[in-house]
């Protein structure tokens, strides 16, 4: 058997995480041309580079499918129910940086913190007869947000892309969604809620409490976090 070590498939989280590796001595590559998820591992032996989206490492730590990967913490307590029960938190990256964050309409000038949201979506549903919608990619996340924070009268809409332009499209009255500058919110009309983050997320390191290992995999697992300098 082999250690397996999952990695986002393409763009800057697999350049910026094979480069995190390579600075502590552990050469991740790509294999054959950009349309092969073929990889290969230098620096020690046993270790098995799978290459996946970053939305599917929850899904293979949690099958114990892989025994480590790299993915946004925003996507594996998502995507992962009682997630610390399922993977282990070993390094955060440094890269990757985004928060989850709840925006509504610049216009909405009374609406500045999950209080005002609250009242908003309460008058909102008097006025209309249905639900404040909030556009969101994240429902767990944002579900248990605003079960904390007391807010009930609101129905999630789901968006996996170009969630910023569903008030716009007037598909939603608000967002849930991850942002590294604002910039895109902002060119939306959307502002953040002042108390509006719910996670802030970067990529991660993650072991799989699921995976199944052989002596072999645990010298070549605690040879491998030496080399990473991760506990």
């Amino acid at each position: 058997m082999s250690i397996k070590l999952g990695v986002p498939s393409k763009g800057r989280l697999m350049e910026k995480t094979f480069e995190w590796f390579g600075e502590r001595g552990v050469d991740l590559s790509r294999t054959g041309n950009e349309r092969e998820y073929a990889g290969r591992v230098q620096g020690i032996d046993n270790v098995e580079l799978v290459l996946l989206s970053a939305g599917e490492i929850p899904r293979e730590l949690q099958a114990g499918r892989i025994h480590l990967g790299v993915t946004g913490t925003d996507l594996i307590r998502e995507k992962l129910a009682h997630w610390e029960q399922q993977v282990e938190e070993l390094a955060e990256l440094g890269f990757g940086h985004a928060d989850l964050i709840i925006a509504v309409p610049t216009f909405w000038v009374d609406v500045n913190g999950v209080d005002d949201l609250d009242a908003a979506a309460a008058r909102f549903r008097l006025s209309h007869g249905f639900r404040l919608r909030i556009a969101t990619k994240y429902h767990r996340l944002v579900r248990e947000f605003l079960r904390e924070q007391g807010v009930a009268d609101y129905a999630l809409v789901d968006s996996q892309g170009a969630t910023e332009g569903t008030v716009k499209n007037e598909t939603a009255e608000a967002v849930a969604d991850i942002t590294s500058t604002g910039d895109t919110l902002r060119a939306n009309h959307l502002k953040l809620l002042d108390d509006g983050l719910i996670l802030k997320s970067q990529a991660t390191l993650f072991r799989s409490r699921k995976a199944p290992m052989e002596d072999a995999d645990r010298k070549t697992m605690k040879q491998l976090l030496q080399l990473l300098k991760v506990d």
